[in-house]
């Protein structure tokens, strides 16, 4: 059989998405001269932080960044999405995890699903790395398979150190042990599932731990805009013809930033259902 092009998922990968969760080992997406300067460019937006504000906020950015529009809007990136949503999806979150040298902060486990108000749950996040990332600081860890559970009640959690104030109950019936590590070079992705289990330690090392997240979702998805309606996303590729989301122009400057209000998207990102 002819080989398939680089950024296409083959058969075999996409059955292992779908029954583990997640993918690792895809092509890179930039080369190290390409993450060279797109990590030159990235102290241009960090200066659009207020006093106060951590890169927590660096959320949402890419619909006022043209610097951040094209890589959500990658097409590598999006043939391997397609790979997983079919022919017709939207990108709508983006979201920066920088965890500096010897950082405190942690990422309890939780599933992103959680704090959406998205139904059907049909998104795949990429996590797009700056730096190498691995378990020396602070890489993700996901619990494979464990998307096939559904959505399990998640509660607030007392510490100071958590970047989520949300993760998963106490109690909770699913298991650790089998939690694979992510392992990225600057340039590569993984892709996971929003309903998969993942998490990630404190960055002890001397080394910094900047990574993108990028949220796909498939046209079927509809966003609840009474909890949050300033929603908006970007068409990627296809047609949507269920008219369930409200899509905005591209970005015309090189740096810039969106706000929400916090009674819409607190600092953890959206809530889809606190009762759950």
């Amino acid at each position: 059989m002819p080989t398939p092009p680089p950024y296409e998922l083959t058969p075999a990968q996409q059955e292992a998405y779908h029954r583990d969760g997640y993918l690792l080992g895809l092509p890179p997406i930039y080369s190290q001269e390409e993450m060279t300067r797109i990590n030159a460019e990235l102290p241009h937006l960090l200066t659009l932080l207020r006093e106060g504000e951590t890169t927590n906020e660096m959320r949402e950015w890419h619909h006022e960044s043209t610097y951040l529009y094209e890589i959500v809007m990658n097409p590598r990136i999006l043939d391997l999405v397609e790979g997983i949503l079919g022919p017709n999806f939207y990108v709508w979150g983006s979201h920066f995890f920088i965890k500096p040298p010897h950082s405190k902060g942690t990422v309890p486990w939780h599933q992103d699903a959680y704090y959406w108000p998205l139904s059907p749950c049909n998104t795949v996040t990429v996590w797009i790395a700056f730096d190498d990332v691995d378990e020396q600081n602070g890489g993700m860890k996901l619990i494979p398979g464990s998307h096939l559970g559904g959505l399990i009640k998640h509660r607030q959690k007392d510490d100071a150190n958590a970047t989520l104030s949300l993760g998963l109950e106490d109690g909770t019936d699913f298991k650790t042990d089998g939690a694979v590590q992510f392992r990225l070079k600057a340039g590569e992705i993984s892709m996971h599932d929003d309903r998969a289990i993942h998490g990630s330690q404190a960055n002890p090392s001397g080394r910094r731990r900047a990574g993108l997240t990028i949220r796909y979702s498939g046209t079927n998805v509809k966003p609840d805009l009474k909890v949050s309606p300033d929603f908006v996303a970007h068409l990627c590729r296809g047609t949507d013809t269920y008219g369930h989301t409200p899509y905005a122009p591209a970005p015309t400057a090189r740096y810039g930033r969106k706000d929400y209000r916090r009674s819409e998207a607190p600092a953890d990102g959206y809530e889809l259902n606190p009762t759950r």
